[in-house]
């Protein structure tokens, strides 16, 4: 017996056994193959206690189409495609419609209708919205390229929609850019990144999230939790979280790009004087922040190098990182492997 959930009840008539009653909606994980490929998706259906019971479900024809659109995103998501829910919200990111964003990409005005509610596309199809995903500027350069598909007034109106998404980008986008620039020769899991792609929105959030729960937060003292946040993690649950590489430095782990990572612009981070007048970063929680990107597994990892080390001086985890066999058998500059760092003493 395939396991089921209750959703509702719902007063219909009902076309099994012709009378007007209350049917319910469940669901179930149900299997199909699509291009060769097994995929396991949510189904939903309707069920009828007065039917026989070899003839009790039924569906409707927007369940069944809704059915059919969970298997071919399963197979996306198996495939590492975009899911129609992801091309939907690339074109209202861009305030497009179906018609306008298939033209600018030079694509049948019909594609990303079909894309959103039936087809499956192709590798090629599927590298050109994610160009336009993140990056405003290549999407300038699409509608230019295929600007004699829009009347003037039309391609002008997008032209519009596009500047503003890049303008609400600002430094965020050209940080982003920056620091991911710099995670270029890493760009498959492996040990160095504790076996997960770099993952900013994460990083960003475990940042205001750490902040919000430590007071008088400093650069210094913040990268040794993001190291050790990442490494209990691989510890325990055989990955990093945030998918930064670290390496060996005086002061204890620092990941590749962390000048570029302090200038995000999500993160509330004040430049401010020491009592000597030395400048220090101060790291403070982001206003209205979204913590739901992290899963309860990451949060319960956070709460526990927070309960560790939140009354710590910054050199007192700086000396603390210095005892641990990751940082010993290391040398300066050397990325310090997450297989070593499973070593690490208990929190």
């Amino acid at each position: 017996m395939e396991a089921t959930t209750l959703i509702r009840k719902v007063h219909m008539n009902c076309p099994l056994c012709d009378k007007t009653h209350e049917v319910e909606e469940k669901k179930r994980v149900a299997c199909i193959t699509i291009k060769g490929e097994e995929v396991s998706y949510e189904e939903h259906f309707y069920f009828c206690a007065n039917a026989d019971e070899d003839e009790n479900e039924f569906e409707t024809g927007s369940m069944t189409n809704k059915n059919l659109l969970n298997a071919r995103n399963a197979y996306r998501v198996k495939k590492g495609l975009l899911t129609s829910d992801e091309i939907i919200a690339i074109r209202e990111s861009y305030g497009l419609s179906q018609v306008d964003l298939a033209k600018m990409l030079g694509w049948g005005e019909a594609t990303i209708a079909r894309y959103e509610s039936k087809a499956i596309q192709d590798e090629a199809y599927d590298t050109m919205l994610r160009l336009v995903k993140d990056n405003p500027l290549q999407a300038l350069e699409f509608l230019k390229k295929n600007q004699d598909k829009f009347s003037v007034i039309k391609r002008h109106e997008i032209r519009a929609k596009i500047v503003e998404k890049l303008d609400s980008y600002g430094k965020e986008f050209l940080t982003r850019k920056t620091f991911e620039g710099e995670y270029a020769s890493f760009d498959e899991p492996c040990d160095s990144n504790g076996y997960m792609l770099l993952n900013i929105d994460k990083i960003e959030a475990i940042i205001s999230y750490i902040a919000e729960k430590v007071s008088y937060l400093f650069k210094v003292k913040l990268m040794k939790m993001l190291w050790y946040a990442d490494s209990e993690s691989y510890k325990v649950y055989g990955h990093s979280i945030t998918g930064m590489v670290y390496r060996h430095e005086p002061m204890g782990a620092l990941p590749i790009g962390h000048y570029s990572l302090m200038n995000l612009e999500k993160l509330n981070i004040q430049e401010e004087s020491s009592y000597n007048y030395d400048s220090m970063i101060h790291v403070y929680p982001t206003l209205n922040m979204n913590y739901e990107i992290l899963s309860s597994e990451d949060k319960r990892i956070l709460d526990k190098v927070i309960n560790k080390f939140k009354e710590y001086k910054a050199r007192e985890i700086v000396d603390y990182m210095h005892e641990e066999i990751a940082y010993q058998q290391t040398v300066p500059g050397e990325i310090i492997s997450f297989d070593l760092a499973k070593k690490n003493r208990e929190l």
